[in-house]
């Protein structure tokens, strides 16, 4: 390992280790466009993940689903995309970047349009799946083939692009999703990807001849640890998606499914560590910058995922939007990433990037700290700062956190240590989202409870807001229908509070991961070709 490796947190931009293919003389005109249209894909990959979030309620009528299956729209995705995303290192090895970018394109246009032409719940899981499992080889492929493409000084302008797509894709998944599904219908949020889907196909074949394919892995492919990641990872996924909804494990199949995941990943770490080939190779985190960087993309993904999820559920629930108004409430947050990406590029170059992630978290911090004041009244301008931070400080925080991933790496672990990467910010929304779904089920339980012992009949205020409600009402039942407009209340400040409390939480977070960049050592920068192993 290099010394720059053992004694620093964070590393300066790396001069990437890569020659020949990946040099700054042989980018030809040819590679760059091939590597854009890779950018498209992933883009489209990462975008479907959120894109169907804030237009359940229309799919669910249009395939006459219920309650309990309608997630599965999102969750069979998640899963799917959580098994793919490790598995595409070994696969780009053996297939070659063309290839297997290729394949992944031209499956998840086919499984997007057999989305749109879905008529039952259960054709909508299978296709979904599908197209989660097919466009995860999409994202890592992009994240390695960026930092062997451009070495040394060039690496300032791809890590902010790659940074961008992976992060506004998620964050606008909604505000796509309710234009379109307000325009024209849900079918269309599957049908986009048809036309843009062929054409990233097409160039990415005629165009990416980035590495050769090694065949002979393919020889040797290891089924068993095939297996066992897919029982570890997809039975972990459905645990933290499905726990917070039913009682964790006092639901029989959640429980089964747990134990599945324990067992699995018993036998696949063990299978990893003396396979000849093993499926993914983890000896990428005895790198030092990769395993911390891994470690601040994990909670990155926390704050993603878990604030994509958090705002479009507040908007629907107490605000009562559609997913027209939640997307044009949400669209601020990608501006702000968007106008932020340059920027945070050159401050990562100039200073010192520990102080920019230190930034990024505590913009992070001061916009979740502002929503703890949230109120059942909020709308646009009250959201406007919260997401305004959320964008910035992510952008900050993502382009010094991939650098330090995978900047210092040889070029013949970044393939497989892409994938691990991008499974880190994954796995991190995941349990980001099931720690705020069972926070927000707790605290509305304890918050509704107290708002009950407070409205009781000897409480003046109680008795006189329900007078007034009762006023309103016209016919022998207006008391009735008062007392039950009056629950109603309750009960949503009960959730609004519990809101309140959720973002409290983050906002300990994003201050405790502010406050252990203070005490990282001061980077030294990074020699011109080392390998950082």
């Amino acid at each position: 390992m290099s010394t720059a490796a053992t004694t620093t947190a964070l590393p300066v931009p790396a001069r990437s280790p890569t020659g020949g293919a990946g040099s700054a003389e042989s980018l030809s005109r040819r590679r760059l466009f091939g590597f854009i249209a890779m950018c498209f894909g992933m883009f489209m990959a990462i975008l479907d993940i959120q894109i169907v979030s804030a237009s359940l309620t229309e799919i669910q009528a249009g395939l006459s689903a219920s309650a309990d299956e309608i997630p599965w729209v999102q969750t069979a995705y998640l899963i799917a995309e959580v098994i793919a995303i490790p598995l595409s290192g070994f696969l780009s090895r053996a297939l070659g970047t063309r290839m297997l970018f290729s394949i992944a394109a031209a499956g998840f246009t086919l499984s997007s349009l057999m989305c749109g032409f879905a008529t039952s719940i259960d054709s909508m899981i299978l296709w979904r799946a599908l197209q989660g499992f097919i466009g995860g080889g999409m994202v890592p492929t992009v994240f390695a083939s960026a930092y062997l493409l451009f070495p040394g000084p060039k690496q300032k302008l791809v890590a902010p692009v790659i940074g961008l797509i992976a992060t506004l894709a998620p964050t606008i998944g909604p505000t796509v999703g309710g234009y379109v599904t307000d325009a024209m219908s849900w079918h269309w949020l599957f049908f986009i990807n048809i036309v843009p889907g062929i054409i990233v196909t097409v160039a990415v074949y005629l165009l990416v001849d980035f590495d050769k394919p090694d065949y002979s892995l393919l020889q040797n492919f290891d089924w068993w640890g095939l297996i066992s990641m897919a029982g570890f990872l997809g039975s972990t996924e459905y645990v933290l998606e499905e726990g917070p909804r039913y009682g964790w494990f006092d639901d029989g199949a959640i429980a089964l499914f747990a134990v599945v995941a324990l067992l699995s990943a018993l036998f696949f770490f063990a299978r990893v560590l003396t396979a000849r080939v093993p499926i993914v190779d983890l000896r990428a985190f005895t790198n030092r910058n990769f395993a911390l960087g891994s470690l601040f993309s994990f909670v990155l993904g926390i704050g993603l995922y878990g604030l994509t999820y958090l705002y479009p559920v507040y908007l629907a629930q107490i605000r009562g939007y559609d997913a027209l108004m939640i997307g044009e409430t949400m669209f601020v947050s990608g501006l702000a990433m968007f106008a932020t990406a340059p920027i945070a590029g050159q401050l990562s170059q100039r200073f010192d990037p520990r102080f920019v992630l230190i930034a990024g978290f505590l913009l992070f911090a001061a916009g979740t700290w502002q929503m703890t004041f949230v109120t059942k009244d909020w709308d646009f301008w009250e959201l406007l700062w919260p997401q305004i931070f959320r964008g910035v400080g992510l952008m900050l925080s993502i382009v010094p956190v991939t650098n330090t991933a995978l900047g210092t790496l040889p070029p013949d672990r970044m393939k497989n240590a892409s994938g691990l990467f991008n499974l880190t910010r994954n796995l991190g929304g995941a349990i980001g989202l099931a720690l705020i779904n069972t926070v927000l089920n707790d605290r509305m339980d304890l918050h509704l409870a107290r708002l009950h012992e407070a409205v009781t009949w000897s409480r003046g205020s109680a008795l006189e807001t329900l007078d007034n409600l009762t006023q309103r009402f016209q016919g022998s039942d207006a008391e009735q229908m008062a007392l039950k407009q009056m629950m109603a209340l309750v009960r949503q400040q009960a959730s609004v509070m519990s809101f309140a409390d959720v973002f409290l939480l983050l906002t300990a977070m994003f201050l405790c991961l502010a406050a252990a960049g203070i005490v990282m050592k001061r980077p030294a920068p990074v020699a011109a070709g080392a390998g950082g192993h």
